[in-house]
């Protein structure tokens, strides 16, 4: 197992190694911009990885509904954790980390630079801060806490843990449930458990961060173009395959953004048009908590860049050392 002793090893008598970090909110171009960079790296003489760090592309059954690049658009570029989890196994922030740590412990081995790309802020996080210990949750409780309407979920959350409340938004229904279900399982709330962190590589890598902040209207119309893309490009049969599995509601797969919506169409309770506008709907609203988690979440210090229909890839190079 890869852990932050091994990174620290590394750094007694060289200096920390770098790892490059490109996150922002969904279709905001991190992909393309993560192929750019590594192709800039290797022209430069280093070899480079792409390290996946999104909750949805890490399924092997999402490979349309989550937009996991191509072999094509990858380029040659090396791509790992990319469809790397069955449906079947929940890939927890603790499960990504690990195998992050993995991976990055072999690219540093192989003197290639680790590019982690994604926008899953609690896979990022628990990477670099650590895994807080929160025990077990009582599996009643669980039941009876994910079976609340989202709405008296967070009621509930403000009356018992409302520090957690303020900080999250109350259509955030994820977040809402993992905090409800820790409070009342553990009688302590999440921040408590967060305070003691341990497992984090923060402190033994030389990070150069980026963060993505596309203008809103121009990232809700990408958002709104590609869902409509991937139901043309097979998101159906995509979705069809998965249900097929009858794998529990419970499993984050079947909650992936898109995945209720088509499976809606394929029951027969949704028109096309109304499948793909909730889809569409889900998508902005899904851009638009990682937009207000990635602006506030991080540290002030990590470059944020704003644009609007193009990256300037050269200035994002610059601000990552590459």
């Amino acid at each position: 197992m890869i852990n932050e002793e091994s990174f620290q090893s590394e750094t007694n008598a060289a200096a920390k190694p770098r790892v490059a970090l490109i996150a922002g909110p969904t279709a905001s171009g991190k992909s393309d911009l993560a192929v750019k960079l590594a192709l800039h790296t290797i022209a430069q003489g280093c070899e480079a990885v792409v390290i996946n760090a999104d909750s949805a592309q890490v399924y092997a059954d999402l490979r349309v509904l989550s937009a996991r690049p191509s072999d094509d658009e990858m380029q040659g570029v090396p791509h790992v954790l990319f469809g790397a989890w069955d449906g079947a196994e929940a890939c927890s922030a603790a499960d990504w980390a690990t195998a992050a740590k993995r991976e990055i412990a072999s690219a540093h081995a192989s003197n290639a630079l680790p590019i982690l790309v994604g926008g899953t802020g609690l896979y990022i996080n628990t990477l670099l801060r650590g895994i807080a210990p929160v025990p077990e949750i009582a599996s009643d409780i669980r039941e009876v806490v994910r079976a609340l309407p989202v709405a008296e979920a967070y009621a509930a959350l403000q009356a018992e843990d409302p520090d957690r409340a303020t900080l999250l938004a109350p259509a955030d229904s994820q977040r809402i449930t993992r905090a409800l279900e820790v409070v009342r399982s553990t009688g302590s709330p999440l921040a408590y458990w967060q305070q003691q962190r341990s497992g984090g590589i923060g402190e033994v890598i030389d990070l150069s961060p980026v963060i993505l902040m596309p203008e809103r209207s121009w990232l809700y119309h990408r958002c709104d173009l590609r869902f409509e893309l991937m139901w043309e490009a097979g998101a159906i049969n995509e979705v069809a395959a998965l249900l097929a599995r009858n794998l529990p509601d419970s499993q984050p797969v079947v909650r992936a953004i898109g995945v209720p919506e088509i499976a809606a169409h394929l029951r027969g309770a949704f028109t096309r048009e109304q499948a793909i506008t909730a889809g569409q709907q889900a998508t902005r609203n899904y851009a638009k908590r990682q937009y207000t988690w990635l602006r506030n979440q991080n540290p002030g210090d990590w470059p944020r860049v704003e644009y609007e229909n193009s990256i300037d890839s050269a200035h994002i190079a610059s601000l990552l050392r590459i």
